[in-house]
């Protein structure tokens, strides 16, 4: 998936496009999608009409069959999209974040290896260190203190961040997207992940270790602790 606007990067770009220590995000992203070794064939959703980040997937170099599509309003639409470009004869699929441009090679063989052991449904996570809190809007006639109250602490033992690549069984993630052709615009926006659709079907989605440096770049400062995970190895292989 690259078809992000990168607002909150403030590039002024889309954001799969904005760089890397002067890589693109999808650049490297494809590059640790060969790195893994995994992939039979890629589908790549861009903004429409974008010519760059077609032009970086035909640069890529890559071993397998990429195919590029236009992406759609939301990020459902998208995957829909890059879906229905596959090859027929898939019958497993990952769907990876161009905005997770260093995740390792590993992340990628739990997904596939839990999909091969029989799993129709995989997401690498990392357990959550911050203390969570849910939250409701402040009653009326306390708007003057804060905006909003702790309604509740959730165990954080019980809760992980969950990452790309996200594995499926191509039946069942085509039949989730399907499904959710139906859904109203609040409904479509609030999908954030393939695993939410697959969900709602009942399917068991089972949880793999995820990894520290698959951050997802969604602000600048996100943008500069991958700088520093890429100074970081680069000192190590170095060494």
């Amino acid at each position: 998936m690259a078809g992000g606007s990168g607002q909150r990067l403030g590039y002024g770009i889309p954001k799969a496009q904005v760089p890397l220590s002067g890589v693109a995000l999808l650049t490297r992203a494809l590059r640790g999608v060969e790195a893994s070794g995994v992939a039979a064939a890629v589908s790549v959703a861009v903004p429409s009409g974008d010519t760059v980040l077609r032009s970086l997937c035909a640069e890529a170099g890559m071993s397998v069959p990429l195919a590029v599509v236009d992406g759609g309003e939301t990020r459902a639409h998208s995957v829909r999209a890059a879906l229905r470009a596959l090859p027929a004869d898939i019958d497993s699929v990952l769907v990876h974040d161009a905005a997770r441009p260093l995740t390792p090679p590993e992340v990628f063989h739990r997904v596939a290896a839990a999909l091969a052991a029989g799993a129709e449904a995989v997401i690498p996570a990392v357990p959550v260190t911050d203390t969570i809190k849910s939250t409701a809007p402040t009653a009326p006639g306390q708007a003057g203190i804060a905006s909003r109250t702790v309604t509740g602490t959730p165990d954080r033992s019980a809760l992980r961040a969950v990452q790309t690549p996200q594995g499926f069984d191509a039946a069942l993630l085509c039949s989730a997207h399907s499904a959710a052709e139906s859904f109203d615009a609040a409904q479509a926006a609030a999908v954030t992940d393939d695993a939410m659709l697959v969900e709602s079907l009942g399917a068991v989605v089972y949880v793999v270790e995820g990894s520290q440096t698959s951050l997802k770049i969604t602000t600048p400062l996100d943008l500069l602790l991958a700088e520093a995970v890429l100074a970081q190895e680069q000192n190590r292989l170095e060494d």
